[in-house]
């Protein structure tokens, strides 16, 4: 999406304008990211929303200069905090990274080294950062857990990643990122392994840290019921680009894409769907990615399509409302 919803200047900690990442494969490059834009401010949330493989992750990675190695990342702006990422020597981006950028990744078991214990891992990068002594980095450890509420901090740090359960391992990874006070943290589905109960402790706990410490924070998801109870701010990713964006009120309230509203049809309303009725389903599946991707992504499983879907779909917006489609109003 070209055109970017900005917030004022002096509370932009990440700007991503035309992010695009392309994948080599025996058949031609995978166009996994596609001109994707978008700025998140100081203390606010931004969820990026979408189907598996529809690019979240890899836009996550390319943000933190961890993508694979067969992925070659272009832009026309990426930036933190006003420092150009894209012209950073490695040796800089290793400096922020986990510094002033932390991120969250989806399966803590295998994030975390099962041959370190608790402690080593937490302690490394405040270390690595911050210098100072192996007391101050274990008092440190210690804040942060009890921060994100696992009792007894202490005893944990001894513990080996094996020995804690899955919502433990996770708030682990949320402490392990915050030790060093990032202005900006990514979250790549960080309850999606987690059963509901425990999901709903870690997004509130999430919440709330945001709040407490003005953290700029992008949460990706698939779970549109997560994105109303924590979004300031929503962007929608189909076929490798953001196909709608603005706040999560507005989003929810007016949806202006089909397949926003289609996702959203799939979710239950507590008083209004009724019990054992029909959710609503997207027909069909993701297009491939590779080679050439001409006209809407999402024209083939769209009941409003019409010929002219075969050309890029122009860009809407509405106040801090855009959407990349032929229809400035969905038939009913």
């Amino acid at each position: 999406m070209s055109a970017v919803l900005k917030p004022d200047a002096a509370d932009a900690v990440l700007d991503v304008e035309g992010l695009s990442v392309d994948i080599a494969t025996p058949s031609g490059p995978l166009r996994a990211v596609r001109d994707v834009s978008f700025q998140v401010g100081r203390g606010e949330t931004l969820c990026i929303v979408g189907e598996s493989g529809c690019g979240k992750s890899i836009t996550s990675l390319a943000i933190m200069s961890l993508l694979p190695v067969a992925a070659r990342r272009r832009a026309t702006r990426l930036a933190l905090l006003g420092e150009d990422l894209l012209a950073a020597a490695p040796r800089r981006v290793n400096a922020l990274r986990g510094n002033r950028m932390a991120m969250i990744f989806q399966e803590p078991m295998t994030a975390l080294n099962p041959a370190y214990t608790i402690g080593n891992q937490l302690m490394e990068s405040y270390l690595l950062h911050r210098g100072g002594s192996t007391d101050k980095a274990r008092e440190r450890a210690i804040e942060l857990l009890g921060k994100v509420g696992i009792a007894s901090a202490a005893e944990r740090l001894r513990q080996y990643p094996h020995q804690l359960s899955g919502g433990l391992r996770q708030r682990v990874m949320i402490a392990m990122a915050l030790m060093c006070g990032p202005e900006l943290l990514i979250a790549d589905e960080p309850s999606t392994a987690l059963d509901v109960t425990i999901q709903a402790q870690i997004l509130r706990l999430l919440a709330d840290l945001q709040k407490d410490l003005g953290i700029a924070m992008v949460l990706i998801t698939h779970d549109l019921g997560v994105v109303a109870r924590i979004a300031h701010r929503v962007a929608v990713m189909y076929a490798g680009e953001i196909v709608e964006e603005g706040t999560a009120e507005r989003l929810f309230a007016s949806p202006r894409h089909p397949y926003t509203r289609g996702l959203i049809s799939c979710i239950p309303v507590p008083g209004r769907t009724k019990r054992g009725g029909r959710l609503g389903t997207i027909a069909g599946v993701v297009p491939s990615l590779v080679g050439e991707i001409r006209g809407c992504g999402f024209r083939d499983r769209c009941a409003h399509a019409l010929a002219a879907c075969e050309s890029a779909a122009p860009l809407r917006s509405s106040g801090e409302h855009q959407w990349r489609c032929i229809h400035v109003e969905l038939p009913e």
